[in-house]
C-alpha cells in the first residue's frame, strides 16, 4: 500500500503535527527514531495522535499492508550553518526514503538556494518528489514565507514596516532562536546576548513580528517572544500566518500517490 515520506526541518514541527491530527486517511505514522524527532514525538503525544517509533533500518517492518503509510524524518536545524551540507543531506536522505516510498514531501524551500532544482535533480529516483512551493509553482524562501502563503505575501509584509528591520517569529522559532543565531553566524555563543545584540542593532532591527500561525503546539510562546523582545528592545508586532501552503502541498502529493 501506499508510503509518502516527509523529511523535514524541525521548524515544522507544528505544521506535522497539524496535517496529522488532521488527515484520517494516514492509517499508519512512523516516525524515525533519533535525536531530532522528540519535539515532533511529545507534540504527537500531546495532540493524541497514535505512531510508531521506529529504528531507520526497520522501516520495511512497519509499513502497513493497508492504508496509507506516513513516514516523518526530522533533520537538525544546524544544517542550515552550512547551505552546501544542508542540500548533501537532504539530497542523500531523499536518496534513501525513496527505496521505500511512492511520494517524499520536503518540508524545506530555497535555503540559501540550494534546494530549488531538487525536483529536476532526482527526478530518476522512483517516486515522486516535492518540495514546498506556491501555487505559481515557485519553490517558497523558508519557513517564514511558508506560513506567509509566499513571496508576495513576505514582500508586503516587509514593505509594510516602512525599511524598520523586523525579525519575523513562528512558534518554534521562538522556542529555538538561539540555535538559529549559531547557525546564522551571528554568534558562536548562543547565550551571548550582547553580541547578538550588536548585530541586530547594526542591521537595523527594532521590531518581531509574533506570527500567530492558528497552531498552538508551542505552549510558552506568547512568554518566548516577549521574553525575546525584552532582551533586545523590539516592539512586538502582531502578524497573523497559518499552515495552509504546506496543507495544500501535502494534498497535492497525497493525490499524485493515490
Amino acid at each position: 500500500m501506499p508510503v509518502i515520506s516527509f523529511i523535514a526541518c524541525r521548524m515544522f514541527e507544528d505544521e506535522i503535527v497539524h496535517i496529522v491530527e488532521n488527515d484520517n486517511s494516514i492509517e499508519n505514522l512512523l516516525v524515525v527514531d533519533d535525536p531530532d524527532c522528540c519535539g515532533l514525538v511529545t507534540k504527537l503525544e500531546d495532540a493524541g495522535c497514535e505512531f510508531s517509533s521506529v529504528m531507520k533500518d526497520d522501516i520495511y517492518e512497519y509499513i502497513s499492508d493497508t492504508g496509507l503509510t506516513l513516514v516523518v524524518e526530522m533533520l537538525e536545524l544546524a544544517l542550515h550553518a552550512t547551505p552546501e551540507h544542508l542540500k548533501e543531506v537532504v539530497y542523500d536522505k531523499t536518496r534513501e526514503v525513496s527505496e521505500y516510498s511512492d511520494g517524499v514531501l520536503l518540508f524545506y524551500g530555497l535555503c540559501g538556494n540550494v534546494l530549488g532544482k531538487i525536483e529536476m535533480e532526482l527526478a530518476d529516483l522512483p517516486c515522486q518528489v516535492r518540495i514546498l512551493k506556491e501555487e505559481n509553482g515557485n519553490v517558497i524562501d523558508d519557513c517564514i514565507g511558508a506560513v506567509l502563503g509566499g513571496r508576495a505575501a513576505y514582500l508586503e509584509k516587509l514593505k509594510s514596516f516602512n525599511g524598520v528591520g523586523t525579525f519575523f517569529m513562528t512558534p518554534m522559532w521562538a522556542s529555538h532562536w538561539r540555535e538559529m543565531v549559531v547557525s546564522a553566524g551571528m554568534t558562536p555563543d548562543p547565550d551571548d546576548i550582547k553580541r547578538s545584540k550588536f548585530v541586530f542593532e547594526y542591521a537595523g532591527y527594532k521590531n518581531v513580528a509574533k506570527m500567530d500561525t492558528g497552531l498552538y503546539y508551542e505552549k510558552e510562546f506568547e512568554f518566548m517572544v516577549e521574553e525575546f523582545a525584552g532582551l533586545f528592545d523590539f516592539n512586538i508586532i502582531e502578524m497573523k500566518a497559518g499552515p495552509q501552503l504546506l496543507v495544500r502541498c501535502y494534498e497535492q502529493l497525497k493525490y499524485e500517490v493515490l
